[in-house]
């Protein structure tokens, strides 16, 4: 077996985290969120479909503290995950590639994904 002289890529210890390498991570741990949370959601759908106490099982699961902490961290994945990939899409189209572009719709998505999720707590 051949073995070759060319060096490796460097590892992420070595370059310096940029906004664009940051929301390109988190881009990725909120799709994993999105999936495990979905369980939660499925969870809830099948304790509708149970009847009245398995209901009021997860609801006070889901109203306490901690589910709603839970419920926040997903709404917000949620968004996240929703506002970067219409960042995305923009690029697909061909937009956006300058650097000075790239770093301002990176701080509108996370912007927007507060406000967002802000907004839906606020009026559920």
């Amino acid at each position: 077996m051949k073995t070759s002289n060319r060096p490796l890529s460097p590892h992420l210890s070595v370059y310096k985290p940029q906004i664009t390498s940051t929301l390109s991570i988190l881009h990725r741990i909120t799709g994993i969120v999105l999936a495990v949370g979905s369980i939660l959601v499925v969870y809830w759908l099948a304790a509708i479909a149970t009847g009245p106490e398995a209901y009021a099982q997860a609801s006070s699961l889901l109203g306490s503290w901690f589910g709603q902490f839970i419920l926040f961290g997903w709404t917000l994945a949620l968004f996240y995950h929703l506002c970067n990939g219409i960042r995305h899409l923009v690029w697909d189209s061909g937009y956006g590639y300058e650097l000075s572009e790239a770093y301002l719709s990176g701080k509108i998505v996370v912007g927007a994904a507060i406000v967002l999720t802000i907004l839906v707590w606020l009026i559920a």
